[in-house]
């Protein structure tokens, strides 16, 4: 379907610049990108259609009379009936052909389906993909905030992978400075005298250390004197006190280890981790040689600034915006370091490319780190790209790390499996489903991430566990079941030497709306994929996901497979139902739904 798409808007760009010069218009060359194609919402009136209107001040015509001429000149090039519906070029495949093509990919480009262009070409070829996400403190345990974070970076790494890019996925450890001091210092009133650890306790390294600094905060309301003690040992800190260095390192080893275990729980992963108490001090050296060029300046107070209104536009007060980059002591602040730490990744990774996956508070900080690294003169800077989201709360409301608030995203996964153990209990279906705990955790998985990636990043988002849980509509577990379904009828398939038809056959029989409903979606994957990899936006797969599930779900309906009393039309459906699977399967990796083949 993709392909018909793709030959309309090649058909349509040739037949506009033929009227051009046929006309004697002065215009720039039209090219696919200037074409809209879209699904026609009147099977009647054409599969697929392109809209004339944005032709008709250039070719000084109505958009009825262009759709005409246009028709005229593409009628005898295009598989199927090409007509002109008022102001629109449509097409009635021939849906023969369509399906037989469609099935055929899918079989023969096996796991590349979905990442190839019409040309055979893969969509991102030599686009080099940096991906930061995560970012976690070492004070605390991931939780619900970091969930969306770890599912929007990793998914778009795989959605970009897919579409052929090499990606390269990075991940910065902010494990320093006064919040990692107020845990260290909970450690030494509380804990130090008795020597525990994670181990002793019984509980991850990481919640154990979020642990303390939750005692830190109820400390500190009692003992004011608290934030200065904090203080004191971050000078230490950075004077490289050896026993506070020690404590520091022993505790941040503790979260490490545990958040790692959180990662491999959820199927994160990283090709590098950079650290901020190995970049904090970095990017002093690019702010020296900008100030040599006259690219920063120094300010009355002895700071080193830039400029800044260009991009952010007038501060409040009216005056220029200037952004401070080193203290008046010489200190670096945290935009500095975001400075280094660009340039060294793209000394250890020539990316092309880069994108971050920040929450949406941080827009500011990145139209000026962007705008500073293009005054710096690196090329690469106009490539850099902040992928913001919004807040992630639950329906009782908004999270504080400091207060113990938080939702540990350890405890939030662990209810969710708990809740879809106990749906399998209670329909007797241990035994159905294999091990019934693994199974659980996988459905837990499916609704936590795609119940986070559904919405469109930019959007704050309230996550309900209940209806992340649901095995009906648009949700994690819903896929999961589909695809267990269409393993079984597979399965059963095979256990009566039931015979699945080619693609040549099954275009011979597969006559019916839903099941060209379900083909024509099926076709337009790479589609998808393109349109997801190149906007960094899952919930793009998401909802193409749901869009197969419910196609196949009501063809299963009208048209029974196993039952079909033809047999070239059972061998079909088979062959229909063994494609979507395909399809459905490389579609819930990228939103990090597991597969299940029995539920």
């Amino acid at each position: 379907m993709s392909d018909s798409k793709t030959t309309l808007k090649k058909l349509i760009a040739e037949a506009v610049n033929e009227l051009i010069s046929e006309k004697g218009i002065e215009s720039d060359v039209i090219t696919m990108e200037n074409i809209v194609v879209q699904d026609s919402p009147n099977p009647e009136m054409g599969d697929i259609g392109s809209p004339m209107f944005v032709f008709a001040k250039m070719l000084r015509s109505a958009p009825p009379v262009i759709a005409q001429e246009v028709v005229s000149k593409i009628k005898d090039k295009c598989n199927g009936e090409v007509l002109a519906v008022g102001p629109y070029v449509n097409i009635k495949l021939d849906k023969k052909t369509e399906i037989e093509s469609i099935l055929n990919k899918i079989a023969n480009e096996g796991e590349n389906y979905g990442s190839l262009n019409a040309d055979g070409q893969p969509h991102l070829a030599g686009r080099r993909v940096m991906v930061e996400f995560s970012s976690p403190n070492t004070n605390k345990p991931l939780h619900l905030g970091h969930m969306r974070n770890d599912a929007l970076g990793e998914s778009v790494s795989r959605i970009l992978k897919k579409a052929g890019a090499e990606v390269y996925k990075v991940n910065i450890i902010n494990n320093r400075g006064i919040h990692i001091c107020k845990s260290m210092l909970a450690y030494k009133l509380f804990h130090e005298e008795n020597g525990d650890t994670p181990e002793s306790l019984g509980i991850k390294g990481d919640h154990f250390v979020g642990q303390c600094y939750v005692e830190y905060d109820k400390y500190s309301k009692e003992h004011p004197e608290a934030i200065k003690m904090a203080e004191e040992m971050l000078v230490k800190w950075e004077a490289g006190d050896e026993e506070v260095r020690q404590l520091w390192k022993k505790m941040n080893d503790w979260t490490l280890n545990g958040v790692q275990q959180t990662y491999d729980r959820t199927g994160v992963s990283f090709d590098k981790l950079y650290f901020e108490s190995e970049t904090y001090l970095k990017g002093k050296d690019e702010i020296f040689k900008g100030l040599e060029k006259g690219i920063f300046f120094k300010a009355e107070d002895g700071s080193v600034r830039v400029d800044v209104t260009e991009v952010v536009g007038k501060g409040q007060d009216g005056e220029d915006h200037e952004k401070v980059l080193l203290r008046k002591d010489g200190t670096s602040v945290y935009i500095t370091q975001d400075i280094g730490t660009a340039i060294s990744r793209h000394d250890d990774w020539a990316f092309n490319q880069m994108v971050y996956v920040v929450a949406s508070e941080q827009i500011f900080h990145f139209k000026v780190l962007f705008y500073i690294l293009k005054k710096l003169g690196f090329d690469w800077a106009e490539k850099l790209h902040h992928l913001s989201y919004g807040l992630v709360n639950l329906p009782n409301g908004r999270m504080k790390s400091r207060e113990g608030t938080v939702v540990d995203a350890d405890d939030l996964i662990d209810s969710l499996r708990d809740e879809a153990f106990n749906a399998i209990k209670e329909k007797g279906r241990e035994n159905e489903v294999g091990d019934a705990k693994e199974v659980a955790e996988k459905v837990a998985l499916a609704a936590l991430h795609y119940y986070l990636l559904q919405v469109s990043p930019v959007k704050d988002m309230i996550f309900n566990p209940e209806e992340s849980l649901s095995f009906n509509g648009n949700t994690g577990p819903y896929l999961e079941y589909m695809g267990a379904r269409i393993a079984s009828i597979l399965r059963k398939a095979e256990e009566s030497s039931i015979r699945i038809a080619t693609a040549q056959e099954s275009a011979k029989v597969l006559t019916m709306a839903e099941e060209w409903d379900l083909v024509k979606r099926l076709g337009e994957y790479p589609a998808v994929v393109e349109k997801a990899a190149e906007n960094f936006d899952a919930s793009v797969m998401t909802a193409y996901l749901y869009d197969i599930a419910k196609l196949f779900a009501k063809f299963y309906q009208q048209c029974p497979i196993l039952a079909a009393e033809d047999e070239s039309v059972k061998s079909a459906r088979l062959c229909l139902a063994k494609s979507t699977l395909q399809v459905l399967k490389e579609a819930m990796n990228l939103v990090l739904v597991p597969y299940l083949d029995r539920m």
